[in-house]
């Protein structure tokens, strides 16, 4: 609305304020948890979930990766498309190892899980190429 005066310093204030809050909530950043599990020597469940973050994640930034985006702005499909480079990636970052091994009757039965638990990764497209980085 505009004052007697005719500033519109109130409205302006608001339309900042909203952009600002729109740029925030449009931010870089993601949750990014995986799970590979194993069992008889089997892939037998691989699950990678993937979702922007909500609030602003605090951390230091660690050692990125940089891949190509194939003309997308889509974190999901830019992964999907360099799928194992992003997964050797993970396993660098540092996976949990949960293993258990029954034997019966001489059958031996195994199980192994690798887990990601949830991280904040900051992710910053360009043209040429998509920039993750962990954030611990």
């Amino acid at each position: 609305m505009r004052s007697r005066d005719g500033a519109y310093s109130i409205l302006r204030t608001i339309c900042a304020i909203i952009l600002f809050c729109s740029l925030a909530l449009d931010a870089s950043e993601y949750l990014i948890s995986y799970r590979y599990v194993v069992k008889d020597a089997i892939l037998y469940n691989e699950h990678l979930d993937i979702s922007p973050a909500m609030q602003r994640c605090t951390g230091n930034p660690q050692k990125s990766l940089f891949l190509d985006p194939h003309n997308t702005d889509d974190l999901t499909s830019v992964i999907d498309t360099n799928k194992e480079e992003f997964i050797n990636f993970l396993h660098k970052l540092g996976l949990q190892v949960k293993h258990r091994s029954k034997t019966t009757n001489l059958q031996n039965s195994s199980t192994t899980v690798l887990t990601l638990k949830t991280t904040c990764f900051k992710v910053d497209f360009n043209d040429t190429f998509v920039k993750i980085t962990p954030l611990k």
